[in-house]
Order: structure tokens, then C-alpha cells, then sequence
């Protein structure tokens, strides 16, 4: 779609240079960007009567303050499109780190949208891209969504469940017999995120939200605001979480959030200091109590006697609610992990309390794999025998059970290289070593030899983290691409009993199990720790398993990745298909025609049952040693057929007429895709797409610029090799 940026001043010379330069959009919808580059302040906004809004912009002191206005024009720009620009540049704008926003953030992004927000999302690229080159961003969008800023940003669209669960914070906010929220979500359901989008949210002026378009639901959320605000004027309030490393990573990304401070994230030991209109607390599952504290044992009991409570029976949620008039706690009891952490027992007296106030978040937004893949992983881990029951459909989630350690190493480094965030991560099931001296390892298996993490404080990011492992402490809270998950000699299976069963002597987190004398309760603590960073990898998780009973337990049910390539050739290849078949089309056959996926004769099919919507798929034999970091030569691969939608930093199907012979010597490749648009002095277009080879041999890749491109069209986006 075409689009220009327009640049002027924000003056009173703005309304007669619009008028005069683009009378054809003073009632046309458009997205502008308001800007002080000294300052580095920002607002973003949308209009369809642009004169209007920017007189209102200029009335107010706030947007004074800026001094140039971008105009993001386009003729075939409608409501829904500009709604969308706007929302991913508030999203990306504030997490690129160039410009702090002046924008609320409400009602950003739950609108009904006229066409597919994939469409709009191709537009906003190239939208992005000419940012880039004015110098108002900075990153691409790529490293963007691995950023904390972004995962953790309060410009988040929400979900129904998570709107329902804001209403109910507020309301309890507006009644006096109410004094605690407790939201109660499993890994992956978004509390971080609803917990930063209420701080902001508090935090936030009235007048700096664009209730012009706000729906039905904004409105309500926004009278509770205002009520909210109304009744407490600025609210004295803190974000709480207990763990440090993960505290550290959200108050970087209070630093560059306008309106917040890193001083709004504590710690647990920090509130007995002052009392709190209002107290936020994430992951309240790792509030601690009086059990194995090793070095802080001195601060627990100074704190508990300021606050003038019993050290030997009081607990860190005690505090929290004793130093705030309210308090929202976020906590998953499947994600306790120590016998420090506070019981289960606490939050459920907590939970029955009359002025407590529940809220449940159950959809799944961090792992690809969805709600099914959490409920395998939970089942994989209940202590019975599985059944074909348990065998649950967790769609394209790449999920594989390794045999050899060494392979899922290189195979996590593969996907760092690729997707980026994917992190080793293991049990606690070797003693930290190399934590005095660097040149030993701590994790030997086989011909493997790995470190524990370097680094406790916001490990995740740190510099050497793929070359390292992780564990419990420095992984929970945090979301990865891939994460390759080691589980130790600490955790077993019964065949003959038909359960999990710990050793004790295996598990070396001494302040994890000193005390324990039920095995039954470490056994508990050992197995939300492997649900927990199981749950960790958005795009995809592997497991290594270090004793074969508990191997072969779990190989029931998680495909195994070194019969992943051969899985297909075990399958009946047949001629008449069926609810279960996708087309087979083989490369060397179908040639040119195969742009067509209809005309190519002789198509055989292949059952695939552990996939839906078939009618979307189709395989081929991909030959080749261009793309052998990923897709080994003679390969049968399974592809998404292409219609519309993203297609940047993808591994795809394309075909050119003319334009390259492929190594079969067909007018087609199969190359990671990317695209670029960009504008030259004289206002001329150009576009330039680049397919680039992923390989351990020497291939160049192909470039395709402006009248190319022409003859040039994507047939599919790889999945997976079956």
C-alpha cells in the first residue's frame, strides 16, 4: 500500500501548510506522530479530521512541550487501517527506547478491524522501515519483539479475561470493604503483563488518553478510572516482586516508560520502609516465610519485628497486606518451588477472606502450543500412566524429547541464530562449581560439558547466556524463543508403580530441600520447577532426560527428535486422499508447474493426523545443501500454503519466472525471506528482496530488485521437516 511521510513544524504555521499542501486529507483518515527531538518526547495518534485534532494537541501544555509533527498519509488509508498503524506504533515506538510517549495506554488496540490485521501488518513494515530512515526509529522490528521493553510493555492489547480481571481490580480499588485482589493465572497467561498495564494505568494523566476512539469497553474501564483517580488523587504505590533477578529486568523497563521510575519495583524487604495506598505484587508465589532462608535470615526477622509480627509464624504476604491499604497479588500455586515460598495454605485462607476479591486467568499467551500444550505438560507430570487420552494436539508447537544432549545444544544454538532468546535451562541437579572457578564445568554428561549461568541478575540477557545453562531462579518470569530444558538425575520413573519418584541426594539446592522430610513434598517442589521452565519457550521447547526410565516414560508421548526426519517415510503414501492427507508434491515433478499446486499431475498424499486444517498444508522433498543448517539435504518437508501476511525473516517456498534456477534446475528456491521498500530522491519506489541461504557451505544469497520482484511470488512458508 502507498503512504508518505510529511514533516512541518507545530506551530500556528501548521494549519495553512496543511491546508495548502494536502487539502485532500483534512477529512481522511491518517496517523500522525508528534515529536520534541531535544526532549525525546513523543505522542502518536490517529484522526480523520486532522485540523481539529492538532488544535486541541496545541491547547494543551503537554503537547506544547512538542515541536514537529509526521504525517503518515495514504489514499487508501480507512479507519481500521489507521487504528492498526497507530497501535503498533504506540507498541513499538515505546519499546524501541528512542522516544518516551506521552500516550495513555487504553483502548490502543480492541478494535474490530474491516480487513485482517496481516494486511495491515505488511503496511506497517514498510511504515517502519521509512521511520528508520528518518531517524525517528531506531531497532528493527525483529529485535523489537525480543526486547524486554516490548514483552514487558504496558502498550499491550489485552484479553477479554485480563479486561475482566482490570474491571475487578478497579472496582476494588472503589470499595472500602474490599482489601485484596488476588489473581490467580498459570505461567504464561499474561500477569506480568496486566500487572504493568495497571501500574502504568494508575500512573497515567486523564487527559493524556485518546478516549475519541475509545468502544463501549474502554469507556467503562476509563469511568472506573476516573472514579479511581478521583478517590485516591496519586495513588502511593509500588510494584512488588520477589525475585531479584527478574525484579531487575522489570525495573529497566520502568526506566524508559514515561511516568514510571525504577524506584516503583521493590523488593519484599523494601516495603516494611513506608505504608502503600496500593501495593502490586507479581509472581506472589515466591513471597518467602520463615523456612531455609540461608543469609537473609537476619532481614526476615529485623523486618517482621519492625512490623511488629511473630518471625517464626509470619510470611512476606503478611507484610504486603499489612503495609497497604490494598493490595493486587499475582501468583500461580503450580509455580511454588521451595519451602521458603509461602504456602499454599496461606493464599487459600487469603482467598476465602471477605474482603478478598478473585479473578482467574486461564488463555495461554506465551507458548505457541496454547492451553493443550500446558495441559500435557501437566499431565506428563500427574504421577499416572499415560494413555492415548493424554495425547493431546499441540499444533505446530515444536516439541522434542532428545537422546543426545550434544544435539540439543547445537539445536538451541541454531534457533538462537535464528529466532534469538533460546536458552539451555536445567534442574538443580549439579552443584555450581565453576561458580569460584571458571575453567571447570559443572554439568557432564556423556561427551557434553556445560556452566551454570555466570550471572544471577537478569541472566536471560546477559552476553554469554547461549553458551551457558540456566536454572529455576534465573529463567522464572521470563519468556524465551526456544528453551532446551535438561532434566536431571534428581527425577525418576516407576514402572512399576506407575510414578515419578525424586532422589534426594540428586537435588543439590540445599535451601530447596533441607527440612523436607516427606519426600512426597520435595517430589512436589521438583516437578513445578520442570512444569515452570517448560513452560518458558514461546516458539518451541526440547527435553533432555538424564535416567532412561523417566526418558522412556516421557517418549510415549513427545515426538523424538532424531526419528523427527524419518517419521513420514513411515507412513502409506497414498493416491486417493482422505480428511487426514495433505498433497504430496515432489519437487523434481512438479518443476515449474508447481505454482499451481492444483495442475501438478501424479500428486500422491500423506496421512498426517497430529495436524488440522490439512487443506492449508502441502509436502515436498526439499534436495539441496543450501539450507542444511535447518533443512537437511532429501528432506520431506510440511508447508503452509501463502495467501497474505508476514513473511520477513521466514523460511519460503518461491518461485520466479526466469529469474534463478533452484538446485534441481526449477524456477524455484527455498530461501529465509526478507524485504525492504524504500524511496529515492526523486520520490521513486524500490523494492528489494533478499533470499538468504542458511547453510554450512559457501552459497550466495539472491538478491531481487524492482522489476524482478515483479515475476516473483511466494508459494509457501516452511513449518517443519516430518
Amino acid at each position: 500500500m502507498s503512504f508518505s511521510i510529511q514533516q512541518y513544524s507545530f506551530d500556528h504555521t501548521l494549519e495553512s501548510t496543511i491546508i495548502e499542501n494536502h487539502r485532500e486529507f483534512l477529512n481522511w483518515p491518517l496517523v500522525y506522530f508528534l515529536e520534541e527531538n531535544k526532549t525525546k518526547e513523543a505522542y502518536v495518534g490517529e484522526t480523520t479530521d486532522v485540523l481539529t485534532r492538532l488544535k486541541t494537541h496545541f491547547k494543551t501544555k503537554k503537547k506544547q512541550r512538542l515541536s514537529t509533527v509526521n504525517l503518515i498519509l495514504s489514499d487508501r488509508f480507512n479507519k481500521s487501517a489507521t487504528l492498526d498503524v497507530e497501535s503498533n506504533l504506540i507498541k513499538y515506538i515505546s519499546a524501541d527506547g528512542v522516544y518516551s510517549l506521552q500516550n495513555g495506554n487504553l483502548g490502543i488496540s480492541n478494535h474490530q478491524f474491516y480487513q485482517k490485521k496481516e494486511v495491515y501488518w505488511e503496511q506497517f513494515k514498510d511504515i517502519w522501515t521509512e521511520l528508520r530512515s528518518l531517524g525517528i526509529a531506531r531497532h528493527s522490528l525483529d529485535y523489537i519483539d525480543n526486547s524486554d521493553l516490548f514483552k514487558y510493555s504496558p502498550y499491550k492489547s489485552l484479553s477479554r479475561e485480563q479486561i475482566l480481571g482490570l474491571k475487578m481490580i478497579l472496582q476494588c480499588l472503589l470499595d472500602d470493604k474490599a482489601k485484596v485482589s488476588l489473581i490467580e493465572g498459570g505461567a504464561g497467561t499474561g500477569k506480568s503483563i496486566l500487572a504493568i498495564f495497571l501500574f502504568k494505568l494508575l500512573k497515567t494523566d486523564l487527559n493524556d488518553f485518546n478516549y475519541s476512539d475509545f468502544d463501549e469497553e474502554d469507556e467503562e474501564l476509563f469511568h472506573l478510572l476516573q472514579n479511581v483517580k478521583a478517590k485516591y488523587g496519586d495513588l502511593n504505590m509500588a510494584l512488588v516482586i520477589p525475585m531479584a533477578s527478574f525484579r531487575k529486568t522489570i525495573s529497566n523497563v520502568f526506566k524508559n516508560i514515561k511516568g514510571l521510575s525504577q524506584k516503583m519495583v521493590i523488593g519484599p524487604s523494601e516495603i516494611t520502609k513506608q505504608k502503600y495506598d496500593l501495593l502490586i505484587v507479581d509472581e506472589g508465589h515466591r513471597l518467602r516465610r520463615r523456612v531455609n532462608l540461608g543469609s537473609y535470615f537476619g532481614t526476615f526477622d529485623k523486618n517482621s519485628e519492625l512490623l511488629g509480627l511473630d518471625k517464626m509464624t509470619t510470611s512476606e504476604l503478611d507484610w504486603i497486606q499489612l503495609q497497604s491499604d490494598k493490595s493486587i497479588i499475582f501468583y500461580d500455586q503450580f509455580q511454588s518451588i521451595k519451602p521458603s515460598d509461602a504456602t499454599p495454605e496461606s493464599f487459600y485462607a487469603l482467598k476465602h477472606l471477605p474482603s478478598t476479591r478473585n479473578e482467574k486467568l486461564i488463555t495461554q499467551f506465551r507458548v505457541k502450543g496454547g492451553n493443550q500444550y500446558v495441559k500435557l505438560v501437566h499431565q506428563l507430570f500427574d504421577k499416572g500412566e499415560l494413555t492415548e487420552l493424554n495425547r493431546q494436539n499441540v499444533g505446530f508447537y515444536d516439541f522434542k524429547l532428545f537422546d543426545d544432549l550434544n544435539e540439543m545444544v547445537e539445536q538451541i544454538h541454531l534457533k538462537e541464530k535464528q529466532k534469538g532468546l533460546s536458552r539451555m535451562v536445567a534442574g538443580f541437579a549439579w552443584e555450581w562449581i565453576s561458580k569460584s572457578d571458571r575453567s571447570k564445568f559443572d554439568i557432564v554428561i556423556n561427551d557434553t560439558s556445560l556452566q551454570w549461568n555466570s550471572t544471577v541478575t537478569d541472566w536471560v540477557n546477559s552476553p554469554n547466556a547461549i553458551n551457558e545453562v540456566g536454572c529455576i531462579h534465573t529463567t522464572q518470569g521470563y519468556d524465551l524463543n526456544y528453551t532446551g530444558v535438561i532434566i536431571g538425575p534428581e527425577l525418576d520413573y516407576d514402572f512399576e508403580t506407575n510414578q515419578l519418584v525424586v532422589y534426594k541426594e540428586h537435588y543439590k539446592d540445599k535451601n530447596g530441600k533441607n527440612s523436607i522430610s516427606n519426600p512426597e513434598d520435595l517430589l512436589d517442589y521438583v516437578i513445578n520447577i520442570y512444569k515452570t521452565i517448560l513452560l518458558r519457550g514461546i516458539e518451541g521447547t526440547f527435553i533432555y532426560v538424564c535416567n532412561p526410565n523417566l526418558r522412556k516414560y516421557f517418549a510415549q508421548i513427545i515426538p523424538s527428535f532424531k526419528n523427527s526426519k524419518d517419521e513420514v517415510r513411515n507412513y502409506t503414501v497414498v493416491n486417493i486422499p482422505n480428511e487426514f492427507t495433505v498433497p504430496y508434491y515432489d519437487l523434481e515433478i512438479a518443476a515449474g508447474q508447481f505454482s499451481d499446486l492444483q495442475s501438478v499431475e501424479e500428486v500422491k498424499y500423506i496421512e498426517l493426523k497430529n495436524i488440522t486444517n490439512h487443506t492449508e498444508y502441502f509436502v515436498c522433498k526439499v534436495v539441496g545443501e543450501s539450507m542444511n543448517k535447518v533443512i537437511p539435504n532429501d528432506s520431506l518437508c510440511l508447508f503452509k500454503k501463502y495467501t497474505t501476511g508476514s513473511r520477513n525473516g521466514l523460511i519460503t517456498l518461491v518461485e520466479g519466472t526466469d529469474i534463478f534456477d533452484s538446485e534441481t534446475g526449477a524456477n524455484y528456491t527455498i530461501k529465509e525471506y526478507t524485504s525492504k521498500k524504500t524511496i529515492d530522491d526523486e520520490g521513486w519506489h524500490h523494492e528489494e528482496i533478499t533470499l538468504k541461504p542458511l547453510s554450512t557451505q559457501s552459497f550466495e544469497p539472491i538478491v531481487l530488485r524492482d522489476e524482478e520482484t515483479m515475476n516473483f511470488r511466494v508459494i509457501g512458508v516452511f513449518d517443519k521437516i516430518i
